[in-house]
C-alpha cells in the first residue's frame, strides 16, 4: 500500500530511524589530570556508525519493535536508577555496592586497541562515561564478534594505579594490591555487569588516528544480556572518563540516516569538524534553520545531557501542561535528557496523555487499538491512502522552538495498515529520543553547554 502524509505544507514519506545506544547513570565525579598523547587531525575526525540490526533479514516494523523493546527496558531501569541516586547519598551506609546503569545498545563504531592494534566494534553511548572491552584471561565473558583483547600481546598496555585521577573518577573502585591496579565494577539494571582492571592503552580510530594513554576498563568478568552485539562500550557522556573528555575535545556530533536507507551510513564527528561538516559537505537542507538550546546539569547524574523543555504544541494548540512537568527537581529527579540511546521520545504521563488527546482530535483516521506495533497511539490507514495530513508538532525549549518534520514523529507500516506516533509515556524522567533526531546533525558543544539541531541530509556526509 503506497501512502504519504503531510504536516502543514510538507509532503513527507514514511520512514523511521531507530538509534538506540547504551544509557548509563553517572560513573564519574572529578576532573582528570591525564593528558593522552594524540596524532589526531586538528579539525577532528569522522567515524561510521552501524546499526546493530543492519544486515539482518528483518522488516522495518520488526526493527522498530526490537528497538522499542530495548528502549522500554532501559526506560524502566532509568526510573529505578533515579530513585537510587536520591536514596543513596554519601552518608547512607545501606546503599548498594555499585551504581545501577542502563543496558543494551543500538549503534556500533569500529576502532582498534593496543600496539599492534587489534580491531573490534563497540557500542557508542552518550549516556555513560567508561570505555571498556573484554580482556583475557576471562573469568566470565560473553560471546563477542571479534577476538577478546589480550593485554600481554600489547606493548602499550599499562595498569592504572589506585592513586591515579582516572581511578578517582570512578564512582566505585577498589584497590587491587596484589596486581597494583585500580579495580572497577559496573552493574546494569538487567543484572548485567562488567568487572575488571582500569588500564591505559593506545586506541586507533578510522585506521589512522591513534591516541595513547586512554583510560579504559579491561573487563575479565562480564555477564548478562545487551553486550553481545559488540565487544565493549565507548562512553561519550559529560564525565571525565568518557572518550570526549579524555581527548580534551569540546565538540562532537552525530548525524543519523533513516533506518530504511540501506546505502548511506550514519556518522559520528569528534572535534571542530562536528560543527562545520554540514556546510563543508553541502548537506544542508534548503530553507531550514539551525536551532540551538542550552543544556542543564544535574549533580546527581552528571553524565547525562539535560534539555530545558517548557512546552509542546500540537497543530496550532499549545498543550495545557504544567511547566513543572519537565523541570529538573532539586533532588535530581525528573527533567528531560536528550539521548542517542532511546529509540522514541518518552514524556511524563500527564504530558503524553494531553498530547495523545489533542493529536487524536486532529487526525481524520480511526484509532487502532490492536497494539500490534508496541506503540501507544496508532491510527488505521485506509487501503487507498496516498496522502495523510498529520498535525504539526513543536517542542518549545528555553532557547528555541524545534518544529519537527513529520517523518521524525510518525511511523507507518503498510503490512499492518497502521500509522503511529513515535512517542510513549514515562514516569520520573522524560527522554528526547533519536527518532526525533533523524536527519539532524546534533552538535554537542561542551564548552558552551549547548546542543544544536542542524537540519541535514545525513546520507551526504
Amino acid at each position: 500500500m503506497a501512502s504519504s502524509f503531510s504536516s502543514s505544507s510538507l509532503l513527507l514519506p514514511f520512514f523511521l530511524i531507530i538509534f538506540s545506544c547504551f544509557i548509563a547513570l553517572s560513573s564519574s565525579r572529578r576532573s582528570l589530570i591525564n593528558h593522552p598523547s594524540t596524532n589526531l587531525p586538528r579539525s577532528g575526525f569522522r567515524l561510521t556508525l552501524k546499526h546493530v540490526d543492519s544486515g539482518k533479514n528483518l522488516t522495518k516494523i520488526q526493527k522498530i519493535q526490537r528497538g522499542i523493546s530495548r528502549g522500554s527496558h532501559r526506560l524502566n531501569r532509568l526510573g529505578a536508577a533515579a530513585v537510587w541516586a536520591v536514596a543513596s547519598g554519601p552518608d547512607d551506609t545501606n546503599n548498594i555496592k555499585a551504581p545501577t546503569h542502563g543496558g543494551s545498545g543500538e549503534f556500533l563504531m569500529d576502532l582498534a586497541i593496543g600496539n599492534p592494534p587489534v580491531k573490534y566494534s563497540a557500542i557508542v553511548d552518550t549516556g555513560s562515561d567508561l570505555i571498556w572491552t573484554q580482556c583475557k584471561p576471562c573469568t566470565e565473558c560473553f560471546d563477542q564478534p571479534t577476538p577478546i583483547f589480550d593485554p600481554k600481546t600489547s606493548s602499550s598496555y599499562s595498569k592504572v594505579g589506585c592513586s591515579s585521577g582516572l581511578c578517582d573518577a570512578l564512582s566505585r573502585s577498589s584497590c587491587n594490591k596484589d596486581k597494583g591496579a585500580c579495580g572497577y565494577v559496573y552493574t546494569y539494571g538487567d543484572y548485567s555487569s562488567t568487572r575488571g582492571i582500569l588500564a591505559m592503552e593506545t586506541f586507533t580510530f578510522d585506521d589512522e588516528n591513534s591516541v595513547s594513554g586512554i583510560g579504559f576498563g579491561c573487563g575479565d568478568e562480564n555477564k548478562g544480556d545487551g553486550f553481545s552485539q559488540g565487544s565493549g562500550l565507548v562512553g561519550l557522556g559529560r564525565g571525565p572518563l568518557s572518550l570526549i573528555s579524555q581527548l580534551k575535545e569540546t565538540k562532537f556530533s552525530y548525524c543519523l540516516t533513516s533506518i530504511e536507507d540501506s546505502e548511506a551510513s550514519s556518522s559520528l564527528f569528534i572535534g571542530s569538524l562536528a560543527s562545520n561538516i554540514v556546510k563543508k559537505a553541502g548537506a544542508s537542507l534548503a530553507g531550514e534553520v539551525t536551532k540551538t538550546m542550552s543544556l542543564l546539569r544535574n549533580p546527581n547524574q552528571p553524565s547525562f545531557y539535560y534539555l530545558d523543555l517548557q512546552g509542546i504544541t500540537v497543530g496550532s494548540k499549545r498543550l495545557p501542561i504544567e511547566k513543572s512537568t519537565f523541570e529538573l527537581a532539586e533532588d535530581g529527579t525528573g527533567g528531560m535528557i536528550i539521548d542517542s540511546g532511546t529509540t522514541i521520545t518518552y514524556l511524563e504521563e500527564a504530558a503524553f496523555t494531553a498530547l495523545s488527546k489533542e493529536f487524536t482530535s486532529r487526525m481524520s483516521l480511526p484509532v487502532d487499538d490492536s497494539g500490534s506495533t508496541g506503540l501507544d497511539l496508532c491510527f488505521t490507514l485506509p487501503s487507498n491512502a496516498k496522502k495523510i495530513a498529520v498535525p504539526k508538532l513543536v517542542f518549545h525549549f528555553k532557547d528555541a522552538d524545534l518544529d519537527l518534520p513529520g517523518e521524525n514523529y510518525m511511523v507507518a507500516d503498510s503490512s499492518t495498515g497502521v500509522l503511529c506516533l513515535a512517542m510513549g509515556s514515562s514516569n520520573g524522567m522524560s527522554i528526547f529520543g533519536n527518532v526525533q533526531q533523524q536527519n539532524f546533525n546534533v552538535v554537542h558543544d561542551l564548552e558552551k553547554d549547548t546542543v544544536s539541531f542542524v537540519p541535514t541530509e545525513c546520507g551526504k556526509l
